[in-house]
């Protein structure tokens, strides 16, 4: 492997020189910077950036650490925040927490080792922002799942409204006997129980069931096969996230029932498949690149200035209405 030692030799200057040129933080002759940039290229030398890094006590990276990488919504977030990231001359090392608390202490542990300058993320529900010592640590940012916390920066959605709109959604074109699946690994779950609850109680109704479960395909659909096969089968099914969503069609597939003639289906965020099968998945789309785009900003904000009062920015979802939930 070519070190920074051969780079000099074959440029006929110093270790600190081919630092200094590499790093372009102090006045080098052109001619000099010329033949170090020449002897870089003909050795294919590549800088120890872990280690300049440390030098440096700051690093080009970033940390993102999302909840369940199997859902859209985290993929959407994850090339958002990259995007911007690459913008500022940053990368970006993603961690997949699954809901575990031991694997988020893990990776922010490891984030924290790699020197990253910052990290955006969307916790478990086990975390707690006002007992972390990660403030003190490094910059974050939180992003989907709100914290109790007066210090820390967040971007959210306004669960609550974006819920209770899908809801009156179904309400008005006729469905009266809904049942709601809401995930039971976050905040977002419950705010989003909350908006289904208020809207029914608006309109003077009971939910026929609402079940807070594993946020996964398999429990959407068992969930959803045991409401279709009891005594009081909903004529409208309301999922709280894509997965449970997919589960959630998958059973009315299985049990050969017509969407949304016998029973609508709703949900969150805009997926590939949800366009794709027949009637196409009405949802409360998720501003995902503004999600990303937005923490990104505020993360490099931080960095910059670490002693700025925090902000939280809450956006809103937009309804996207399809086939699942308009009767023919």
């Amino acid at each position: 492997m070519t070190s920074i030692k051969d780079v000099a030799k074959a440029a006929g200057v110093s270790t600190a020189t081919v630092s200094r040129v590499l790093a372009n933080n102090a006045p080098i002759k052109a001619e000099t910077r010329e033949r170090v940039l020449e002897a870089v290229a003909q050795l294919n030398y590549r800088p120890n950036l872990i280690a300049r890094s440390l030098r440096a006590q700051k690093s080009a990276k970033i940390g993102l650490v999302v909840s369940d990488i199997r859902n859209p919504f985290f993929t959407a977030i994850g090339r958002a925040v990259e995007d911007a990231a690459y913008e500022q001359g940053y990368s970006v090392l993603m961690c997949n927490t699954d809901e575990n608390p031991e694997k988020e202490e893990l990776y922010l542990n490891l984030l924290h080792d790699e020197n990253v300058a910052g990290v955006i993320f969307s916790p478990t529900q086990q975390f707690s922002a006002a007992s972390s010592t990660y403030h003190a640590k490094m910059p974050f940012v939180i992003i989907d799942r709100a914290v109790e916390s007066k210090e820390t920066d967040m971007v959210l959605l306004d669960n609550v409204s974006a819920a209770y709109d899908l809801t009156v959604h179904l309400l008005e074109n006729g469905y009266r006997k809904l049942a709601g699946l809401f995930g039971d690994a976050s905040t977002t779950g419950q705010e989003r129980s909350r908006g289904f609850h208020r809207a029914l109680k608006d309109y003077q109704l009971n939910p026929v069931a609402a079940h807070f479960v594993s946020p996964r395909i398999k429990q959407g659909c068992d969930t959803t096969l045991a409401l279709l096969d009891g005594p009081n089968r909903p004529d409208a099914i309301f999922t709280s996230n894509s997965l449970l969503t997919a589960g959630a069609f998958q059973a009315l597939r299985e049990r050969k029932i017509s969407v949304p003639n016998e029973v609508a289906v709703v949900g969150f965020d805009e997926t590939t498949w949800g366009d794709l099968v027949d009637p196409p998945i009405t949802v409360m789309t998720q501003p995902t690149e503004e999600i990303g785009r937005t923490a990104t900003e505020l993360l490099f904000q931080r960095i910059q200035e670490p002693s700025r009062s925090p902000k939280t920015v809450i956006l809103k979802g937009t309804l996207m209405v399809k086939g699942s939930s308009v009767k023919k």
